[in-house]
This record gives structure tokens, sequence and C-alpha cells, in this order.
């Protein structure tokens, strides 16, 4: 018998410990279990276990390498395995800043399988603060959430707490703090639930492959175009190859166009790779995703999985095969027309389209400094 196990996250301390409370009050004999991380750079971390009741255990860990992956593995997992026996639920409270998606995928070993079932990945939102921290520009450090030398932005964290969650929570502000936020995580995260009380935490598993593929480039299902009172989804889909050059020039209009762009898409000098976008408030980080599966030898298709290959199916196109621009912009009251006009214009003419391959191998490439280190840098604002 295994014990089920909710990540909490979130940047909203209020709304997630409130989150965190409310679930211990819901399912008696659960604890959780909870790690500040301001020290972590250091190699310390104070951990703090509690119930409904209050504190039941505080103590100092010290870390060989200080980093989240570190905490889960040296001292979370061993922590939540030893408490399984007697516990009804397992809440880890995760830290201001932490994704949820490292953490999942770290718990996710033979021996936590023994005694464990991650069951839900829950992020807690203020519903006055969603609106405004979206588009907020500043680096973790600067608002108070960072530790050591963390580079991320609060917004970048922001939407990936919230696009990697199996369930949303919304806590405090008014009714039209909460009607603007179901409308802006009906676009940010159309596929994820917004819970009226708490989420379910005593299912089945999860399957931690089947989340990433929710958010990766290769397999995310991305937003249709939709309005919905202030907010705005707008897709861009077209198949012929960008030129490196216009595209690289336009990023900083179309980064700040809107709140939040993501998707996929290829480069004329890059035919066989699939490359990622990924931009929140104003910046932008570009990845090199893997190949198309149409750049791949058949044989190959069988090690893909079938979430992969299914969404290679919805965009096949002969001849390109699963090669494709497919990106989707989030903000309020876009100007639609603006930004397929700023990506149509990035686009090879059809006189260079028909140039093939070769000729275009000859196009200048400013993404190749980006591309081809082991860490893509941030564009857009930053750039």
């Amino acid at each position: 018998m295994t014990t089920p196990v909710v990540l909490v996250a979130g940047l909203h301390r209020r709304a997630r410990t409130d989150t965190v409370h409310r679930l211990l009050a819901a399912h008696p004999g659960s604890v959780a279990v909870h790690h500040d991380l301001r020290e972590v750079a250091s190699g310390r971390v104070e951990r703090t276990v509690r119930d409904v009741t209050g504190v039941l255990e505080r103590a100092e860990v010290r870390l060989a390498h200080g980093c989240v992956t570190c905490t889960v593995r040296e001292d979370l997992l061993p922590e939540l395995i030893r408490r399984a026996p007697a516990a009804s639920l397992l809440v880890v409270d995760l830290w201001d800043a932490v994704e949820p998606r490292a953490v999942a995928e770290a718990l996710d070993t033979e021996e936590a399988a023994e005694a464990l079932r991650l069951t839900c990945v829950a992020t807690a939102l203020h519903a006055a603060r969603l609106p405004v921290d979206i588009v907020r520009g500043e680096r973790l450090a600067e608002t108070g959430h960072g530790t050591g030398g963390d580079r991320r932005h609060l917004a970048e964290v922001l939407a990936r707490q919230t696009e990697y969650a199996t369930a949303l929570v919304l806590y405090g502000g008014d009714e039209e703090d909460h009607d603007l936020s179901r409308a802006l995580l009906a676009h940010l995260a159309p596929a994820t639930p917004v819970a009226d009380g708490l989420p379910e935490v005593t299912g089945p598993a999860l399957d931690t492959r089947t989340l990433a593929e929710r958010v990766d480039p290769a397999t995310a299902v991305l937003p249709c175009d939709a309005r919905d009172g202030e907010v705005t989804t707008v897709v861009w889909h077209r198949l012929r190859p960008l030129h490196p050059a216009r595209l690289f020039e336009a990023l900083d209009d179309l980064v700040t166009a809107s709140v939040r762009s993501r998707g996929r898409f290829w480069l004329a000098t890059r035919p066989d790779r699939l490359l990622g976008w990924d931009a929140v408030a104003g910046g932008m980080a570009v990845e090199d995703a893997g190949p198309w599966l149409a750049a791949l030898p058949g044989a190959a298709w069988d090690l893909v999985s079938p979430a992969r290959r299914a969404a290679a199916a919805l965009d096949w196109s002969d001849p390109l095969g699963d090669r494709v621009q497919h990106l989707v912009f989030v903000g309020p009251d876009l100007d639609r027309d603006h930004i397929h006009a700023a990506l149509d214009a990035c686009l090879l003419t059809p006189e260079e389209a028909v140039a093939g391959s070769s000729a275009w191998a000859r196009y200048d490439d400013p993404f190749a400094p980006i591309l081809e280190p082991a860490e893509s840098p941030r564009l857009g604002s930053d750039r």
C-alpha cells in the first residue's frame, strides 16, 4: 500500500500556505514537509514537518552540494519514505521559487515507488497578484524569492509553476480578481482545472513522463485562438521556414507584444531541428528540442513516445513532414494582425523557399551562439 503525495507549489506564499493547511485539515493523519531554501547555496537547509495542529519537528539539514535536486534526493525523499507508513497523506510544501517538475521527476525512483505515489501537483496562486506578477520582468533575487545566484525571472517561474500543475488553486482577492485570474489561467493552462475548493489528492499515481509531455515543446498541446474578456490568445501557424536573421531582428517586438508566448518553430539554417520558443514578461529562451520526426529514419519512430508521434501526425504535411511554425501569444487585447504580420515578414519568401537547403545554409544565423552552448541565455529585453 503506497501513501499519496501531493506537491504544492507557488511563488505566492500566503496562497500556498493556506492550501497546505486546508489539505492537512481535510485529511486527518496527514503531514506536510517544507524545506526553507534561503541558505541552500551554502549547503544549509531548514526542514519543517507539521500537521494541522502545528510544527511536529524542525531540523537543520546539511547537504554535500547545495541545490534543489540535492535537497530532494538527500533529505526530502528519505523523509517522505520514513513518514509514509504512519501518514494518510504527505504534502510537500515547496519553497517559493521551486519548479514542481524538478521535484516530481526527482521523486520518480524505484525506491520511492515502493512507498509513495505522486497523486497531484497543485500550484497555489493569489488571485489579486497573479495578473500583476505574470508581467513582472524582475529577477527572483530582486523580489526576495530567489536564492544565491538564481538568475531566473519571477514571471518565468510563475508561468512554469502554473503550466506544469495538474490542479490550480486560487486564494485571496475579490470577485473581480478571481474572474480576471480565471480568464488568464484559461489561456495560460487551458487543460488544467482551477479547483473551487481543494483538488483530489488521493487518486492513482501520476506519470511524470506524461506530465513532461504536457509542457515540452515537441508535444505540448498549445492553446487555441480565443478572446475572453480582457485576455486574448493569438495562434500563428505556418509551414515555410523562418529566416534566422529576420526573426532575430524581430524578437524584441514579438516578445514584448504579449505577456506569454511559447511553441515550436524551425529555421531555414536548421531544417532538421525542432526549436522551442519560451517567452514571458519580456524575456525569452530558445532551445533545441531535438530532431523533427521527419528528419529521423522510420525505424527510430518506435523509440519515441506515442504523444510525440501523435503531435507529429497532427502537424504532418508533405513534403515537410512534421516541420511547422506553431506559436501562441497570450495577453490583454493583443493585436492579432500585428503579430501575424511581424512573423510572416520573417518567413522565407517563395523565391527563397524554392532555392532549397543548400542556399539556406549560407544565411547568417544569429541564433548559432544561443543554440550551440549547453545552456541557452535569455533573449528579449536582456539581449
